[in-house]
């Protein structure tokens, strides 16, 4: 299996803190396309948008914003990272990411998760007490409505479903989804026992956290009679990939430690990230995907050794962080990190067989 890399995006709207400047709405829209153009031009293979609610992200329609990259690329696959499929219609999730499947010509996906940014409940009315039960029951409709058409359906958060056409359908008939997972033992046992692939968001801490999670998974899925091994498994990170260890830090820190004060789950409760802590994090055998290409590599290739990953998404510029160091990145990821890693997984793999 291919070892995919990709990048991510919130689109947050953040005060740089070098010039006090907050950019508009359209010019981080502009960005974020211009972000996704990028990606597709040196080689990425995935770009995503996560959904966010508030007035400090732009990113509360993903599905718009990767139609519009799908015109603007040609080969990258365009994916929600991700979609909070708790507080969604199923149904309109499946009808916007199948269009976007017909603009790009089937390059669309679905990241579904439960929301660690959890505004848009309230907003769409839904009660936060049933979190992990609106989950559980529009995942098995979305899931549904991909398989077969027409769809007869019932459940408890909706009216009921009685041989519905639900249009359109996607280029080749279906769409991968994915389900991400923040580290739970729960989410990771309920999402192998789906057989789905997982994406797992990863913070701070050590590479090899989610070892015990990563494991529930696959037992999950072999004892519900799946290929376990034959499911894909993603993380999603923070990183930045600089011209040098010292560089990359440099420039990542402050954007990084400004979107986890003012960006963070829930408005007001940001924690400081002190240089000294990110430095620490920013180490070998810390989760942080920050250094040179180099270093960039070689956590990647941990990772794969640890988890047996088949594809990494980095964010690469949390934080409101300018588009020109945001663009730097992304070149150095598609030209100088993804053709090494993809060789060397290979390799591996090949050795292994």
């Amino acid at each position: 299996m291919t070892f995919e890399i990709g990048i991510m995006t919130f689109g947050e709207l953040t005060e740089d803190f070098a010039t006090g400047a907050v950019p508009s709405p359209r010019q981080r829209v502009r960005e974020t396309i211009e972000q996704a153009k990028l990606a597709d031009d040196v080689g990425l293979d995935i770009f995503g948008v996560g959904e966010h609610h508030r007035s400090d992200f732009v990113g509360s329609a993903p599905a718009i914003l990767l139609a519009a990259a799908a015109m603007r690329t040609e080969r990258i696959r365009l994916t929600s990272s991700v979609t909070v499929l708790s507080s969604e219609d199923p149904i309109r999730v499946w009808e916007q990411f199948a269009t976007i499947d017909l603009l790009s010509a089937g390059r669309a996906e679905i990241i579904a998760g439960r929301g660690s940014y959890t505004e848009s409940f309230p907003l769409f009315g839904y009660d936060l007490r049933d979190y992990a039960e609106l989950f559980r029951e529009k995942l098995d409709l979305l899931l549904k409505i991909r398989d077969r058409n027409p769809l007869t359906w019932q459940g408890r958060f909706r009216s009921p479903l009685v041989n519905a056409d639900i249009a359109p359908r996607a280029d080749g008939d279906t769409i991968p989804i994915w389900v991400g997972v923040g580290g739970s033992p729960a989410s990771a046992v309920s999402t192998g026992r789906l057989g789905l692939p997982m994406a797992l968001a990863l913070l701070l801490g050590p590479l090899s956290s989610h070892r015990e999670t990563v494991e529930l998974y696959r037992e999950a899925a072999a004892q519900t009679g799946h290929d376990a091994a034959a499911l894909p498994i993603s993380i999603n990170a923070h990183g930045y990939v600089g011209s040098t260890s010292q560089q990359a830090r440099d420039v990542m820190y402050p954007y990084f430690a400004q979107g986890m004060l003012d960006n963070n789950h829930q408005r007001g409760e940001g924690f400081y990230l002190s240089r000294p802590t990110f430095d620490v994090q920013s180490s070998p055998g810390a989760g942080l995907l920050v250094g040179s290409s180099q270093e960039v590599v070689d956590k990647l290739l941990t990772y794969h050794q640890l988890y047996g990953l088949n594809r990494a998404i980095l964010q690469v510029g949390f934080g409101g962080m300018p588009q020109k160091q945001h663009l730097e990145a992304i070149e150095r990821l598609g030209t100088e990190v993804a053709p090494i890693v993809r060789r060397e997984v290979a390799a591996r793999e090949e050795k292994a067989a």
